[in-house]
């Protein structure tokens, strides 16, 4: 268990770019956003490559459900409201393994342990945890999220066209020296 430092981080691929990122503030950001309401959810953070073929970005995703373990990858387990997160997995990129070797300066169990299950025991870090929930409940709180997002579309699109209409309206009054299109119609 890692305890969470409660600051926000806004910006998290700033906060990579520059280096000056920390692993606590872009977990608390997430789960200072509760994509999953008060339910607990893994965070996700993997390396990918932009198009460049140079530039390297972290993504931080939120999931309910645990995703195959990789190289280059962490994987901890958040409980919203809750100051501690659980660490499933820490696997760096695997040039970088003998960096992490018992009785080096940069050992570092908790990678060490991760490096090793990845290897020789991978069924045990993509193994659902005890307090995962099952895969109805998932699926309904994929199903709310889902219809939640087209009804915040849908109210956009109404919104927008809300506006649209007047500022249509505005524009024919003023063309029409201040009288509505109503009372044009009427004349």
């Amino acid at each position: 268990m890692m305890k969470l430092d409660v600051k926000d981080a806004h910006d998290r691929f700033k906060y990579f770019t520059n280096k000056n990122f920390s692993i606590s503030e872009c977990c608390q950001d997430l789960i200072n956003q509760r994509p999953f309401g008060e339910h607990a959810f893994y965070i996700f953070a993997h390396s990918r490559t932009d198009e460049d073929g140079i530039t390297k970005r972290l993504i931080w995703q939120p999931r309910l459900t645990k995703p195959k373990a990789q190289t280059n990858s962490m994987l901890f387990k958040a409980y919203p409201g809750k100051e501690n997160i659980k660490i499933i997995w820490m696997i760096p990129a695997r040039e970088l393994w003998g960096q992490y070797k018992f009785g080096l300066i940069t050992e570092n169990k908790t990678i060490s342990d991760s490096i090793y299950d990845f290897e020789y025991n991978r069924e045990k870090l993509e193994k659902k945890e005890p307090d995962d929930l099952d895969d109805k409940t998932i699926d309904a709180i994929y199903k709310q999220l889902r219809y939640d997002a087209l009804q915040s579309k849908e109210q956009d699109k109404y919104k927008s066209q809300t506006k649209s209409d007047k500022d249509v309206n505005k524009l024919m009054k003023d063309a029409f020296d201040g009288k509505s299109i109503h009372e044009i119609n009427n004349i």
